[in-house]
């Protein structure tokens, strides 16, 4: 990524309702085994609404933006592992290329609310890669991890968490990746189970992540090409939320075109702007 990279009032009830029913879905998706295939031409549904949001998500781009990222790290990471909280800083890894830094700040007063961060494999391995070697079908597949997640407390880290998971799909899309893939602590991996991520390796199995303190985490994935299918046939409760809803307020704009898997030159192009 390019170096020149509160509170709020919200309809408890109805994101209550959201939140709970996620679980619903939690079994519905076969185990995947086979490579992303990507369609050649896929038809978008038009989308049914636009929705705005108490809060903005945007692409880190400078170091303020990133302390801000810090400080919810700090906070989230405060409530199960304290001792590891207090020296968290901004990484290295923050800044590598084909790396984005998430950030959900408040409308009411820009206070940070949310973060996540996106590696990709554009440019070098994953950092689950320190600890696992991946099954052949991901490691020769475009890739992204989210690691780094962060939230507030109570009901408004739950709605920012699913938008930072929409936030995390659409990335994807965007830059063509064929699989997310993040590993996550109990309980915490329940929550991805009930967004159809499917295990890697086995079914329920903890590995101990050395990159990470050797904790044991659940790695899992979803295949990005299928994601839509798949929410729409599991009935899942937030398939509306994920798919047909437009939420400006999720912008993932970014002046560093370091994502770009093939970039293509077109030296006439200058001339042709000025009809020679």
């Amino acid at each position: 990524m390019s170096s020149t990279r509160g509170t709020f009032p919200i309809a408890k009830k109805k994101w209550g309702l959201q939140m709970e029913r996620l679980n619903l879905a939690n079994n519905a998706a076969a185990n995947q085994t086979e490579p992303a295939v990507r369609p050649t031409l896929t038809v978008v549904p038009a989308l049914q609404k636009s929705e705005r949001m108490p809060f903005t998500i945007r692409i880190v781009r400078d170091d303020a933006g990133l302390q801000k990222a810090v400080s919810i790290r700090r906070s989230a990471y405060g409530r199960h592992l304290p001792e590891f909280a207090e020296k968290m800083t901004i990484e290295p890894s923050d800044w590598d290329r084909g790396t984005a830094v998430l950030l959900a700040e408040s409308k009411l007063d820009g206070a940070p609310l949310g973060t996540m961060r996106i590696q990709t494999n554009a440019y070098g391995p994953l950092a689950v890669e320190q600890s696992v070697r991946l099954p052949e079908h991901l490691a020769t597949s475009r890739l992204a991890e989210a690691t780094r997640l962060g939230v507030s407390g109570g009901m408004v880290g739950r709605v920012v968490k699913v938008a930072l998971c929409k936030a995390l799909w659409m990335f994807c899309e965007l830059h063509e990746i064929d699989y997310m893939v993040i590993t996550a602590r109990t309980p915490l991996d329940r929550e991805y189970e009930a967004m159809l991520f499917k295990d890697v390796f086995g079914a329920g199995e903890f590995l101990p992540m050395s990159h990470v303190g050797g904790l044991p985490h659940r790695v899992l994935a979803k295949d990005v090409a299928a994601a839509r299918q798949r929410w729409e046939e599991a009935r899942h409760p937030l398939f509306n939320y994920m798919v047909h809803t437009h939420h400006p307020d999720i912008d993932l704009h970014s002046v560093d075109l370091s994502f770009d898997w093939e970039p293509v030159r077109c030296p006439e192009a200058p001339l042709m702007a000025y009809g020679r």
